[in-house]
């Protein structure tokens, strides 16, 4: 057992250590835990040194070469989805080869065909995971990433902005921007509108921003890291991070801060609570009221109570989360339908939040995107950037 639990448990180190030393607490792990390729090689490795006598040496660091190759694939697409570019990096591939190599050292050797027979019941057991935890691959494929992105992309406007649009439209790299536009004077509402994106059609964009009119008091556009509602709903709402004196990760979210400044915090959700699992972490995050429905609820119904727990006669402050829930796909299949049905829809909801607004003139408003339509008809997924998402200041 220890044969294959051994290469297991060193492919894995070799895969999850570069994605912890920049995980953040609340982040998703949206990538496989265990590379693939490395996984296999691990066993090659061990083969030849115990049945290959002559030139065994020069085989062993040819396969060494290989695996340190695969881990800066890995490394190397990691730092450029994380847009970091630390020259030191370089060498963490190494010392996890070195220490996937030591792991494995002393473990008997397995036969070619039952080496071939776990590569061929890894990637049907991957398959088949991934049906049941789509967002979470047991399986990461470096050197396939790899190549695709060598590929000429013909989604390449999609993920470069030109310098000119990023003037024209404010544009920060960051991956939230919230904590940069709360008021701990007054009362404030931080809505997440479900899949709203930048649309390529810029005539589009403009007027989806005319119906705020009036109210805006900056806007922008942000990059997206990972394209998850939940991810978003806890990058939007993380005010601070530190590491503590043993150097562990720590933060603090904003509806905790808001809550020992006297603030009654809310989070409202037209839909279960089961829904992308927020039972699990509404609460943890600070927030004392948690409004669920049974069924799924139009976004003009959500906005009424939100109108209600703003209306309220004292004069305790609030602070109210909103992921809205209309524009969330699936819509239809076909992308013309998706289209028509999904502008309706956004519209609508932009409508509901500038009526809300306009009401209550003096609360803040923080209104933005959890992700582009991830879910849509690939057709009509093509007339949005990919991670970038609009925010809006109102009032």
């Amino acid at each position: 057992m220890k044969n294959i639990l051994y290469p297991l448990v060193a492919s894995a180190f070799v895969t999850i250590t570069p994605f912890l030393l920049t995980f953040e607490k609340g982040q998703d792990i949206t990538r496989g835990l265990v590379d693939y390729s490395i996984f296999i090689f691990l066993f090659f490795f061990i083969f030849v040194k115990e049945n290959l006598k002559k030139n065994q040496v020069i085989v062993l660091t040819l396969l060494f070469l290989i695996l340190f190759a695969i881990a800066y694939c890995d490394l190397k697409s990691l730092l450029t989805m994380k847009k970091a570019n630390s020259w030191w990096y370089i060498f963490l591939p190494l010392l996890t080869c070195v220490g996937a190599v030591i792991m494995v050292y002393k473990i008997k050797a397995l036969s070619i065909c039952q080496i071939l027979l776990i590569a061929l019941i890894s990637l049907f057991g991957h398959a088949f995971l991934l049906h049941i935890f789509p967002t979470q691959p047991l399986l990461q494929f470096p050197v396939i990433s790899a190549v695709y992105s060598m590929t000429p992309n013909p989604d390449w406007p999609r993920n470069n902005l030109t310098h000119e649009f990023r003037e024209k439209n404010n544009a920060t790299d960051s991956v939230s921007v919230t904590r940069y536009y709360v008021d701990t004077s007054r009362s404030n509402v931080v809505v997440l509108v479900e899949s709203w994106g930048i649309p390529m059609d810029s005539a589009m964009f403009a007027k989806e921003l005319a119906l705020l009119e009036g109210l805006i008091k900056d806007h922008g556009i942000h990059f997206r890291m990972y394209s998850r509602t939940r991810t978003a709903e806890r990058e939007d709402l993380l005010d601070s991070a530190w590491r503590d004196s043993t150097g562990r990760r720590d933060s603090l979210f904003m509806p905790n801060r808001f809550a020992s400044l006297g603030y009654k915090t809310s989070f409202l959700f037209g839909g279960d609570s089961t829904i992308q699992w927020r039972y699990k972490y509404i609460q943890n995050i600070g927030f004392q009221n948690a409004i669920w429905t049974d069924s799924a609820t139009d976004d003009v119904t959500m906005a009424v109570k939100i109108d209600s727990l703003l209306s309220q006669p004292d004069s305790i402050k609030q602070f109210i989360a909103w992921t809205t829930h209309d524009t969330r796909f699936p819509i239809s299949d076909d992308p013309f339908e998706t289209e028509k049905l999904y502008n309706e829809r956004l519209l609508g909801t932009l409508r509901a939040i500038a009526d809300l607004a306009r009401k209550h003139s003096d609360v803040r408003f923080i209104v933005q995107g959890d992700h582009e339509p991830i879910l849509s008809p690939l057709e009509f997924q093509r007339k949005f950037y990919r991670r970038w998402i609009p925010f809006v200041v109102l009032n």
